[in-house]
């Protein structure tokens, strides 16, 4: 299960709105490579959808059937906020039911 974190309104290249929404799956518990500590994380994704803004605000904080994997891709730059250290990623995380 995931569960619907919240909403944004997106622009399309064509310059239309639509609503996108953030889920996000179940908590894991991770070792960190520097510390070696144990720490708590969540995989969260974004997806575009057809529904309106109004429906988008009723369904935030429902459960839907699927979960968040990771997925291999071209890699891209990352800036920690807490630190703003970057760091080269090769994945992305993406919804699948």
């Amino acid at each position: 299960m995931v569960t619907v974190k919240n909403y944004f309104l997106n622009q399309s290249t064509d310059g239309k709105t639509y609503v996108c929404l953030e889920l996000i799956g179940e908590i894991e518990i991770l070792i960190s490579e520097k510390t070696g500590k144990f720490y708590a994380d969540v995989k969260k994704c974004k997806i575009p959808t057809r529904i309106d803004e109004t429906t988008a605000k009723l369904i935030v904080g429902r459960e839907i059937p699927g979960s968040i994997v990771k997925k291999e891709c071209a890699a891209w730059d990352y800036t920690i906020p807490a630190t703003g250290e970057v760091i080269t990623i090769h994945h992305r995380y993406e919804y699948e039911q």
